[in-house]
């Protein structure tokens, strides 16, 4: 469950979180919600509330027990019982649902839980209790309808300016009202007197099939304070008692009549310049709650002064009230259907009354809310830090006069605008005890250090050579504001080479004076071993090895003493090494390996071999040779 707070209000989401697949058996959600926190702490409140793809509608029947939406893809519809907090049954559909009625509960109710789908294809399906009932079409395409109670007529509007009216008693459609708008987007009916509203808007009366009155929206909705730039329509529309209605625009304005008068009481701008989806009324603190695809706003109905505001992660198709209760449900573009708690709207309906005694507790125990990792910045602010391009990206959220900017991000650019906004780092309760602390102490005699420390003080006494010249010449401008005196380029660069001549003498001097150092220690290392008493060594013979003489194993130990260039001409003078100039300069060296006695015994006797048998076929040669001539042998 997430928490978000905006003037005061706190505002509960219960769909945030990880959902969790169908097909999982309860042994595996049991151990994902003992491995996963974020599913550990989750709220589910009704079981399987989302839509494969995305939800379009959703509405809530007037006694809450039932909640109807409909979604894609594939086009479906799915009924919620809040009793049995489950899903009731699902049907999918032909096509896509552009609108279901508002005042659910007497269809669902007075005619044995019949319900009416219009479709984005001109038909119009009836459905009851055991599922499809019957399926009818009208001339254009429509958008929205009304049911009439009284005269049990539906009213349909769309892309005509005609409204389609179909009499469920006579099962036939009767004349159609004619409208003066080119096309009517959406429609609604007093519960009170029946007035019927569509259009730009007008109003009729069923009674006498006639209109009773006309509203210029497009006009009023236009102010000083309110940017348009285009012709403004009707995207949404309802009443509330005799005389109110909210009228929404589709540039983003949100129209208060009453229905005495044709001016409107107030005009309500969402800043968005995005189409009203939705307009409700809560009567208990006089607010409106106005929706566009972005953002919720709730406002007080006599003075337009926000109250809160809601803004969901994705975009919003519809906005439902729950009747007599502070939740809020939403059809978004996504599969999760949103469920919001507002306490201070109303208590939390009675099949999930728990949630009160949950924020109660929550509100003793408060924690961070969303708004606290985000920065409020205005536009002056931006233009300070240099980022107006930022304005519409998803790096800021627009709120009121201002918007919302991730303060990790704020708190980056703004010490890149003004790097020295830190503090002193030698007065950092982080860093302190670093510069106390004697092992991070500067070693001066370390060798690092007396060959740096010429560049480092040569560089202080550059700039301090600087800030006198600097000074200098401040003076001398003062004295003589005709002519300043200036030092030629040809000096500044031959200083500069003295100063490089002088640093690098300096390194010299420094590398001669601890060469000679080390000098030093080698000859007090070579007097303290040469004072030291030699100690008798002792050897022992390892197992299968026969003790011959120690001369051998001194000769050897000499050996290993001796440089390589001594062993290599040691090795040179008895055989065993070669040494050769190559052709490009370098040494070529050539090991032979010492021969026992008796490999030269061996070599010899192949030798001898080697020698008959080439006079052996010399001679064999020479006779074969005579044969050819025709000599005799001897």
């Amino acid at each position: 469950m997430q928490v978000s707070s905006l003037n005061e209000v706190k505002i509960y989401s219960l769909s945030c979180g990880k959902s969790l697949p169908e097909w999982l058996s309860d042994r595996k959600k049991r151990a994902l919600q003992k491995k996963d926190v974020d599913v550990r702490r989750r709220i589910e409140l009704i079981q399987d509330f989302e839509m494969p793809t995305v939800c379009t509608t959703i509405k809530v029947s007037k006694d809450g027990q039932y909640i109807l939406a409909t979604g894609t893809y594939k086009p479906r519809v799915r009924c919620y019982d809040t009793y049995q907090l489950s899903l009731k049954f699902e049907r999918c559909l032909d096509s896509e649902v552009s609108a279901f009625p508002r005042n659910l509960s007497q269809l669902m109710f007075l005619f044995h839980f019949q319900i009416v789908f219009l479709h984005n294809d001109r038909y119009i399906e009836f459905h009851s209790q055991s599922g499809f009932y019957y399926k009818t079409r009208i001339p254009k395409f429509g958008r929205d309808f009304s049911y009439h109670y009284p005269s049990c007529d539906l009213y349909f509007v769309g892309a005509s300016s005609e409204v389609y009216r179909l009499n469920l008693e006579q099962g036939r459609y009767l004349n159609p009202l004619q409208t003066d708008a080119a096309e009517n987007n959406v429609c609604d009916i007093n519960s009170v007197h029946g007035l019927f509203a569509t259009g730009t808007v007008e109003c009729w009366d069923p009674r006498t099939r006639g209109r009773v009155g006309l509203l210029d929206c497009a006009l009023s909705s236009v102010t000083a304070d309110s940017e348009i730039n285009s012709l403004p329509t009707i995207s949404a529309l309802k009443f509330n008692g005799a005389l109110t209605m909210a009228v929404g625009t589709s540039t983003g304005q949100v129209l208060l009549y009453d229905l005495r008068s044709d001016k409107p009481l107030l005009v309500k701008d969402h800043q968005y310049g995005l189409p009203i989806k939705s307009v409700h009324f809560q009567d208990s603190l006089d607010l409106i709650l106005s929706a566009d695809s972005r953002i919720i706003k709730m406002w007080n109905k006599n003075s337009g002064k926000i109250f809160t505001s809601l803004e969901p992660e994705h975009d919003i198709n519809d906005v439902c009230l729950y009747p007599n209760s502070g939740m809020l449900l939403t059809a978004n573009e996504t599969p999760k259907m949103g469920i919001y708690y507002i306490p201070v709207l109303g208590p939390a309906p009675r099949w999930c009354s728990f949630l009160d005694n949950l924020t109660e507790e929550l509100e003793e125990n408060p924690e961070s809310t969303v708004y606290d990792d985000y920065k409020f910045v205005t536009k002056k602010d931006l233009e300070n830090l240099g980022l107006t391009h930022l304005i519409g990206s998803p790096f800021l959220r627009a709120y009121m006069h201002g918007f919302f900017m991730d303060i990790r991000l704020y708190h980056k650019l703004k010490l890149m605008v003004n790097p020295f906004s830190l503090p002193n780092i030698l007065t950092d309760d982080r860093f302190k005890v670093m510069f106390e602390n004697p092992d991070f102490q500067v070693d001066e005699e370390s060798e690092e250090f007396r060959l740096l420390n010429p560049l480092v003080s040569k560089i202080s006494e550059k700039r301090k050579k600087k800030l006198r010249l600097l000074e200098q010449q401040e003076l001398r401008e003062q004295e003589e504001e005709e002519e300043p005196e200036g030092k030629p380029s040809d000096a500044e660069s031959s200083e500069s080479s003295d100063d490089e001549k002088d640093w690098v003498e300096e390194v010299r001097k420094q590398r001669r004076l601890l060469q000679q150092e080390e000098k030093v220690k080698r000859q007090e290392r070579l007097r303290e071993d040469q004072q030291t008493v030699l100690k008798p060594q002792f050897y022992e013979i390892k197992a299968g090895e026969e003790f011959r003489s120690f001369k051998d194993s001194a000769t050897k130990q000499k050996l290993l003493n001796k440089t390589l260039e001594d062993r290599l001409k040691l090795e040179a003078k008895n055989g065993t090494l070669s040494v050769a100039d190559t052709t490009v300069g370098s040494k070529q060296l050539t090991f032979t390996l010492k021969r026992s006695e008796q490999q030269k015994k061996q070599q010899e006797a192949e030798k001898l071999h080697r020698q008959e048998r080439k006079t052996l076929r010399r001679s064999a040669g020479h006779l074969k040779s005579r044969h050819r001539r025709g000599r005799p042998f001897h």
